[in-house]
């Protein structure tokens, strides 16, 4: 090891890293630790008495007060700085692209502001902070082709990202200033990670991307997302393959096709509708009507009905009727979703919809969200409680934290599930469970031993 490493692990150098958000961050996150590890800086553990000589905060703007949680979660260790202490501070992710320099003026003790775009640079960011220099890095980079390690965090279920950035201009969203324009990998580098996780013994992985359907639309010649689902499904040794997220617009076909031809392919789809207006949709950018996400459905329901469908949703967007909330709860009943991540609007920076005028009342929103919360609720435990009595194959990622004697795993369509077995002997394993209780969002019963 270099000397650099060897100083880093005699000085017992430690990081703390905190990520908020979505499957992507926790992605980026898991390569910034592989990093910051190859670097000889170790986590620090629960319970350490001393504090991180490192800290990394990595950050998501999409829901309300994302920055202010910001600027309170950097305040112990910028006093600790001010205090004189050595401490490195990181802000990364979505809220540091979109705040950049402004974030150093307003807590100046930061030592790095760096996008999404950047996660596999950390380590060459950090060499600048070490020579004395505060870093903002929220260019637009042009992504390489990644040879971080990540350090994952289940040893069962890996995440792979597929494509990076979003081309959709959602007039509520800040995901395209954040994470750039879309840029495929190319397929021979997602199976060669695919393969190197399946030979260190992972079972199962999650293809990610904000808009995963639109993968290849930006290559010379044009690669089909459908295509690339056959292609890792196939690798061997591979059990399960998931995928995240789905774009109405975009979604084709094809993919559900795909899915109910690749045996690794879990049947469970993640495709957001956000509204069950045609106006609301229209106002939004989102480039879909009702109709064709209900066509997306009824081909779901057709080839594969046993599927899981899950979904995001916003209430209370700029200008949204009494009548145009109630199309948003016909839907959800046409559907009856597995569940749904709901939102009230909440107005985001150097978004178009923040600054219309017809923004609704923070009172409508609060009761339009508990509306609906209420119908996800009744749908969420409809749909699991089809599953009592029946006998489902999960595969076993983590003990039951509450229950140290079970274990927890997932079936295709997602669901969590717990039965009595030893977290040892089972991790990574595929085991089939007989449901006797059937909870809003978990599944419980006895394994059953051939």
């Amino acid at each position: 090891e270099d000397d650099g490493v060897a100083r880093a692990k005699k000085r017992d150098l430690t990081y703390q890293l905190e990520t908020m958000g979505c499957q992507m961050n926790q992605a980026d996150s898991e390569r910034m630790e592989g990093q910051l590890q190859a670097l000889g800086i170790r986590p620090l553990v629960e319970g350490e008495k001393k504090n991180p000589d490192l800290v990394v905060l990595n950050t998501c703007s999409i829901r309300d007060r994302a920055e202010q949680k910001v600027y309170s979660h950097i305040g112990p260790h910028a006093k600790r700085k001010r205090d004189g202490e050595d401490v490195t501070i990181v802000v990364a992710g979505c809220v540091a692209q979109q705040e950049g320099e402004a974030l150093l003026r307003r807590a100046p003790e930061v030592d790095l502001v760096m996008g999404p775009q950047y996660a596999n640079r950390l380590a060459d960011l950090l060499e600048d902070v070490a020579n004395g220099n505060q870093v903002v890095a929220t260019d637009a980079a042009h992504i390489m082709e990644d040879s971080t390690k990540p350090r994952r965090s289940s040893s069962v279920a890996g995440w792979v990202n597929v494509i990076y950035g979003c081309n959709e201009r959602c007039t509520y969203c800040i995901v395209p200033t954040t994470r750039g324009v879309e840029q495929s990998r190319p397929a021979e580098s997602i199976v060669a990670e695919v393969t190197e996780l399946v030979g260190q013994g992972y079972k199962e992985v999650t293809l990610l991307g904000q808009n995963i359907d639109a993968y290849g639309r930006d290559m010379v010649p044009k690669r089909k997302f459908s295509d690339l689902i056959r292609t890792v499904g196939a690798i061997d040794g591979l059990e399960r393959l998931r995928f995240v997220t789905s774009h109405p617009r975009y979604m084709s076909l094809g993919v559900i096709d795909s899915v109910a031809e690749t045996p690794t392919a879990c049947k469970a789809f993640h495709v957001p509708f956000q509204s069950g207006s045609n106006e609301i949709l229209a106002a939004m950018g989102r480039g879909h009507t009702r109709e064709k996400y209900l066509t997306i459905v009824d081909r779901i329901r057709t080839r594969l009905p046993d599927a899981s469908i899950t979904a995001d949703v916003i209430v209370g967007f700029p200008g949204e009727t009494e009548e145009q909330f109630e199309e948003t709860l016909t839907l959800m009943k046409e559907v009856v979703f597995d569940s749904v991540n709901t939102a009230a609007y909440s107005p985001r920076p150097n978004t178009p919809a923040a600054v219309w005028e017809n923004q609704v009342a923070d009172d409508v929103k609060k009761a339009r969200l508990q509306r609906i919360n209420a119908l996800n609720h009744i749908h969420a435990e409809e749909r699991r409680a089809r599953m009592m009595d029946r006998t489902v194959e999960i595969l076993v990622e983590e003990r039951n934290v509450k229950i140290p004697t079970q274990v927890m795993g997932r079936t295709t369509q997602g669901y969590i599930v717990y039965c009595d077995g030893d977290i040892d002997e089972l991790r990574g394993e595929l085991v089939d469970v007989k449901i006797n209780q059937c909870q809003r969002y978990y599944l419980a019963g006895s394994r059953v031993v051939q």
